[in-house]
């Protein structure tokens, strides 16, 4: 059947799909030919085809090629799909559970009653359905409406398939705008990347040239503006001068400044921009009236949710520190002594200015390195709490951290979404500013984490005579979300003082601050007992440190908690981690699960000692596919030994045993960013894999796993606010645009019990010169003096 190198047509009912990439559209399938008779002739056809399904008659184009395992198949370059006419075709389609309610069963029940004219008995006479064995009026009414979904998503996706919009989108729009989504998309186009999950403006403006939108039309120049400020929310800002944004969206979209100018008073007018102008911006202002240009460059744009969110925090703050507290009456020194003397040590000044600080004021800050004492702190604020018996509430971001807190005080901890119980049926917290939680004293610990949407909705929840606590480590990186909250509200605080600074006496006169902050530096845990502390608090302070560093992996020290081992290459770097990993560790240390709790934490994305490339050699050194006998696909006969594969996607394979992570909100599962997981089970013909989180199991469909990822590597963003047994860190000079102080401090400070860096001492030293981190932009600290003052 195999014809010459050149295009040629090919007609035919779609059979089965082998294999579909839902990111790229990728399928192997095979393909019946019209006018070829037999059971088993069906020819393999490779290519792009989006949104195609069993049944569907395609008309193709392309060339014959020969696959040196599986034999002649069919490469497709174009393609035209339309619903089969046949019984046959109307059968398959019908039978391949693409409609809801209508199964294999159902599928011959009813094409046996209507035959090539099904199709129409759907769309326009779909009460003749009660007229099939065993479809009653509800399921008649529940076949129709899935008819009619599947007709328009087909609709849908045969008109955005060139756009790169994946299947799962398409579920969305439909979802999103029934049977109007065309109309919709063709007259607004930059709605889908406001209003669909997942479509950004460059699919939007991609299609809205193609539908003949000028360069320079104002649909096309707000959409840009939103993007920009979408895009530099991605980079933590929350807010961002307009004399900037002004230039960088010109920059962007490829047109003059004077007409991106021109249209922010027009979003502004419409809401969907937030402007403030500066309280004093240092430039002629002519009072009344219009603001001067310079004041106008001068002033900060948000898009309206950041503006909420900050505003908000700012109501809360304002709130906690004007209404009385709610404890019982407490002597605090008296209560200070009596939890040293349950602790059988004496505190230092700080920490007992910091259970102080907790005590009397509504509002606190507790910040600190490791190893600087603040267990020690908490364990006693909640001993003594609880003798008072207050209600205490402890949450973190994270599900480890909040473990580790529980252990820590010996209390019950949860995370900060399970705390405020998001209800999906609301679409929102269960908690909030009407339904505070039941608490008299929540402390919150990882509170660098928190990004200022979190913020806000956890800020609303505590009850208006509640005492806060935030505890974090603000030289770790900055939330993986938008804004800067504990170091914004750390300045507002007062900024943070030094030890000397602490114990000096308020001069008279001198207002509280707003929030009271304590800042531990004594380190408690140093020398041998833990070379992890030591290096961090060396990181801090610019000190380029790092341990002795070995050649080889045999040559680490295992009694050690931080090792270094040097690494000539990004190939030498990759090949020593896979080797600690299933070699080093299992022999020293076998007590540790090298899947489970080793860590790989890295730098970047890309490149050979990357997470993506790390994560595709850790799966086949640690959990390598199994060779099995199965029947080749195709054209060729018999069976074949190959390797079994898991469910594919754009960003690997997933096998049962795998180390997950989520990396999106995903509040129906109550799975969070940074959730990490193992894969129980695959279901390749449903395409459909089971995975443990945390004791809980979850069901992924192919369209949710898009939103997964393999963690044997992850980013060191993605670590934050977790602690694992075991740490690996590559660290290259490679990684240059990544190397920061507050990134190396970060990475190594995840790790427990050992820290393993691979990589060039020079790379390591470049990050610790390295102090200055982007600054972010917010307005949180200005709306929270102004709610203040």
């Amino acid at each position: 059947m195999a014809a010459p190198s050149s295009t040629v047509s090919l007609t035919g009912v779609l059979e089965r799909i082998i294999f579909f990439n839902e990111e790229n559209h990728y399928t192997i399938a095979e393909l019946k030919p019209d006018g070829v008779k037999g059971a088993d002739a069906t020819v393999t056809i490779t290519g792009p085809l989006p949104g195609v399904q069993c049944g569907e008659t395609l008309q193709l184009t392309g060339e014959w090629t020969k696959h040196a395992q599986h034999g002649a198949q069919f490469k497709v370059a174009t393609f035209q799909s339309e619903l089969p006419s046949s019984v046959y075709g109307i059968r398959k389609y019908l039978g391949s559970g693409l409609v809801p309610g209508i199964g294999k069963v159902y599928a011959n029940k009813i094409v046996d009653a209507f035959g090539t004219d099904t199709f129409r008995i759907l769309s326009e006479e779909s009460g003749k359905l009660r007229k099939v064995e065993g479809i009653g009026k509800v399921r008649a009414t529940s076949i129709k409406k899935a008819w009619d979904e599947q007709k328009t998503l087909r609709e849908v996706h045969i008109f955005l398939q060139t756009y790169g919009v994946t299947t799962s989108q398409c579920v969305r729009i439909v979802k999103k705008w029934d049977a109007t989504a065309q109309k919709i998309i063709q007259a607004e186009p930059y709605k889908l990347a406001r209003e669909i999950d997942g479509i950004g403006f460059k699919t939007a403006d991609r299609l809205a040239i193609n539908l003949g939108f000028a360069n320079d039309a104002p649909p096309r120049l707000d959409a840009g503006l939103i993007y920009a400020l979408q895009t530099l929310e991605e980079e933590g800002h929350t807010a961002y001068p307009r004399g900037e944004l002004v230039t960088y969206t010109a920059n962007l979209l490829e047109t003059s400044s004077d007409r991106i100018e021109a249209r922010i008073d027009a979003l502004i007018k419409a809401k969907d921009l937030v402007q403030h102008l500066p309280a004093v911006a240092g430039v002629a202002d002519p009072g009344p009236g219009s603001p001067s240009p310079a004041t106008k460059n001068a002033a900060f744009l948000q898009l309206p949710h950041n503006d909420r969110f900050e505003r908000k925090i700012a109501e809360v703050v304002h709130r906690l520190t004007a209404v009385n507290s709610g404890l019982p009456a407490i002597k605090i020194d008296a209560a200070v002594k009596w939890a040293q003397d349950k602790a059988g040590f004496e505190f230092h000044p700080l920490q007992s200015t910091a259970i102080s600080h907790a005590l009397a004021h509504k509002a606190t800050i507790l910040t600190g390195g490791p190893g600087t004492g603040k267990t020690t702190i908490l364990r006693a604020l909640v001993d003594i709490l609880k003798a008072k018996k207050v209600r205490v509430t402890l949450a973190a971001p994270t599900g480890r951290a909040a473990q580790r807190l529980a252990e820590t005080t010996g209390g019950f901890a949860s995370t900060i979404h399970r705390l405020l119980a998001f209800d999906p049926a609301r679409g929102g917290f269960l908690h909030n500013e009407s339904k505070p939680l039941a608490t008299d004293f929540l402390i919150v610990d990882e509170s660098s984490m928190l990004d200022t949407r979190l913020a806000a909705a956890l800020l609303q929840a505590v009850p208006v005579r509640a005492h806060l606590l935030l505890v974090g480590d603000i030289d770790q990186l900055p939330s993986v979300g938008a804004g800067n909250v504990l170091k914004d509200l750390i300045a507002i605080g007062g900024g943070v003082p030094s030890p000397r600074e602490a114990s000096l006496p308020r001069g008279e006169g001198t207002p509280p601050p707003l929030i009271p902050v304590t800042r531990l530096q004594f380190v408690y845990r140093q020398g041998k007992e833990s070379a992890i502390v030591t290096t961090a608090h060396a990181i801090n302070e610019g000190v380029n440190s790092p341990p002795p560093v070995v050649s080889e992996v045999a040559k680490a020290q295992a009694w050690s908690d931080l090792n270094f081992i040097a690494a000539s290459s990004a190939e030498d770097c990759l090949a020593k981690v896979i080797e600690l990993c299933t070699t080093f560790i299992p022999q020293h240390f076998k007590w540790f699960n090298p899947i489970t709790d080793v860590q790989v934490l890295a730098p970047m994305h890309k490149g050979v000692a990357g997470v993506a490339n790390l994560n595709t050699q850790l799966q086949a050194a640690l959990n390598p596919a199994a060779p099995v006998a199965r029947p080749s696909y195709g054209r060729s006969a018999g069976s074949e030994t190959r390797a079994a594969t898991g469910i594919k996607t754009i960003s690997g394979e997933y096998r049962a045993g795998d180390k997950v992570i989520q990396l999106r909100n995903n509040y129906d599962k109550n799975l969070f960013n940074g959730d990490i997981g193992t894969v129980v089970s695959v279901d390749l013909a449903k395409g459909t894999l089971l995975a443990d989180f945390d004791g809980e199991r979850h069901v992924f469909e192919r369209g949710e796993l898009g939103d997964t990822a393999l963690a044997y590597a992850i980013s060191i963003h993605k670590s934050q606010g977790s602690e694992y047994p075991v740490v690996i860190i590559p660290l290259l000079k490679g990684h240059f645009m990544m190397l920061q102080r507050n990134l190396v401090y970060t990475a190594i400070t995840r790790g427990r019990k050992k820290v393993f860096v691979v990589g060039e001492p020079a790379a390591y030293g470049m990050a610790v010169r390295n102090a200055e981190s982007k600054t972010r932009c917010t307005h949180l600290r200005e709306k929270i003096m102004g709610a203040a003052s």
